[in-house]
């Protein structure tokens, strides 16, 4: 599989966000990264329902949705409605994590897992054969523009091997610190999709940036 570009609308300018996403709709990205936070599981806040609502009406690709939120199993029905495609929930902010999955599965959308850099790959060994895809934090979730933490390359190794032994048909994804320096890299070390914030919407071409990792090659 060619690996897939998923621009994350956290850094795109919130004063012409309709033409960010009309950019992204013409571009080679393949999702919308849209990550939803509540000032509480992390320190920040970001979009609320009206403003997903409004995304969702004019993106013409799929919601790839992340949610950093405390108690994520109560807006479940609502993302589903809202046209989310694939629904990521935090492993350290979830009781019960398999029957969170098996809800959002059971809803219509994919399931995601998102683990948090000091979170190891092991938690998933009883469940990911359940999973659709993996988000691996390569920064301390919360803010755009950090610096990505080096060690994800082995985590996604570890994640590979993982899914590989299990028979798991999980994506790998990877969110924060993505740029052109180290695309290949993460390409060559397992992951399947890359979200892009800053490197894509503080680029003087934001859509031909998106067409440089969507071409990048494994190094």
């Amino acid at each position: 599989m060619t690996h897939l570009i998923a621009p994350s609308l956290l850094s795109a300018d919130f004063t012409r966000l309709g033409e960010d996403i009309e950019m992204v709709n013409r571009s080679e990205a393949d999702w919308f990264h849209v990550d939803v936070m509540d000032g509480v599981f992390v320190p920040n806040i970001s979009f609320g329902m009206p403003v997903i609502k409004a995304i969702g009406k004019i993106a013409k690709k799929p919601l790839d949705v992340h949610l950093m939120i405390v108690q994520p199993e109560r807006y479940f029905d609502t993302f589903r409605d809202l046209g989310t495609y694939c629904l990521s929930i935090h492993a350290e902010a979830v009781t019960h994590l398999h029957r969170a999955v098996h809800q959002i599965r059971e809803l219509g959308m994919k399931a995601g897992v998102v683990l948090n850099p000091h979170t190891p790959v092991s938690v998933l060994e009883e469940i990911i054969t359940e999973i659709d895809l993996v988000l691996l934090m390569s920064v301390n979730p919360g803010f755009g523009g950090q610096k990505f933490i080096e060690g994800t390359y082995g985590k996604i190794g570890k994640l590979k091997k993982l899914i590989s032994s299990s028979g798991s048909s999980a994506l790998i994804e990877v969110d924060g610190g993505v740029d052109l320096n180290n695309a290949g890299k993460l390409i060559a070390a397992g992951a399947d999709v890359l979200v892009a914030g800053n490197t894509v919407f503080s680029s003087a071409d934001p859509a031909g940036t998106i067409s440089k990792l969507k071409n990048t090659v494994p190094v």
